[in-house]
Formats: structure tokens, sequence, C-alpha cells
């Protein structure tokens, strides 16, 4: 049986920087379990390098800030371009796919954006995989700083506020939520690799 490490790509659009750490949590989080590996792939430029980086992944992890209750143009246009690998027999068929976003607003309708990444997976017959976590800050006795803080479960949320630079925001329980992403999203895609090999 291979022994090679899950590959987790974190393709991400990050409009101010804020976006970005959440990214680079979730590549934190998917590191931290044992034979996988996570990859940050900005979405600026779209690149064949690019292209076969995601090719060669397992999973890949979808970001982008929501802007005006979507994702922002950078990944839409991201979006249009991987119909290229949808024409090509489905490439990402059966690789694992979850996704991540960011909006200064507690709500911002940031569960659009996830539901985007989520058509745009199940359009590529991708598997997606959610965050496995009870909402946080849901009680009286709860506190802000609880995982899941803004209840979401088709993804990760942050909030910025928006007179924040992207140091000082989103808040460390956002960023441990999106680690918490990673890192399930590297445990599922480990398991589905052996797997893979043991059929």
């Amino acid at each position: 049986m291979s022994t090679r490490p899950a590959r987790i790509a974190v393709a991400y659009h990050s409009g101010y920087g804020h976006t970005a750490r959440q990214a680079e949590a979730v590549a934190a989080g998917a590191s931290a379990v044992p034979g996988a590996v996570a990859e940050l792939l900005p979405l600026d430029e779209l690149t064949d390098e690019l292209w076969d980086r995601l090719a060669a992944a397992d999973a890949i992890v979808f970001g982008a800030p929501t802007y005006m209750g979507s994702p922002s143009a950078v990944f839409k246009a991201f979006a249009e371009a991987s119909a290229a690998v949808w024409a090509d027999d489905l490439g990402w068929r059966d690789k694992i796919a979850a996704g991540f976003t960011n909006s200064k607003a507690m709500s911002g309708d940031k569960l659009n954006s996830l539901v985007d990444f989520a058509v745009l997976a199940a359009q590529h017959g991708m598997i997606w995989v959610g965050l496995d976590a009870y909402p946080g800050w849901s009680k009286s006795t709860a506190s802000i700083e609880d995982l899941n803080r803004l209840g979401s479960w088709l993804g990760a949320m942050a909030q910025s506020d928006s007179d924040l630079s992207a140091e000082k925001a989103p808040p460390e329980t956002d960023l441990r939520t999106a680690a918490a992403l990673g890192a399930r999203v590297a445990t599922v895609t480990t398991r589905h690799l052996r797997g893979a090999l043991a059929a």
C-alpha cells in the first residue's frame, strides 16, 4: 500500500488579507493531521502551475471573502475557468471538497458563498465535507470565544470588523474554527485514500 501523504490544497482569494489568515488556519489544521500535507494556492493568477497543483491534490478547500452576498469576483472567475477541468471527464471527480468564507458582518449572507462552493464541488463530482462542531456562543453562559461561534456547518465562517487590519481580524476563535475544518478535511481525506487503496 502507498504511504504517500494526503495532499490538501487550500484554493483561496483574499481581498484585504483577512481571508488569507483564515486560509492559513485551514492549512495549519490540515497539516497537523498525521499523514496529511497542505498547500496554500492563491487564486489571483490562474496559471498552468495552479491547475497542475489542483489536479495533484486529493482534497481542495475553496475559500473567498463574501462580497455583496456571494464569493468575490476573483473566485467566481476561477470557478468559471474550472469548466475546463469539468469538461475533461470531470477531472476533480471524487476529490474531497470543503469551503470557508469571511465577511465584516456577523451574517453578511456568508451561507450563500458556502452554498456556491458546495454547488461548484457537486458539479465537479467532488465529495463535500462540512464542519462537525456544535454551535458556539448559543447559550446565555456561552462565550464569543467558543469554537464555531457563528454556527455554521456547511463550512467555516469568519467575521472581521471592517476597521481592523488583517493582523487583528478575524478573531482567534474564527481561526480555530477554520483550523478545525482543515483538520476534518485532512482526516476524511486520509481515510478516503485508505479506502480507495483497499478497494
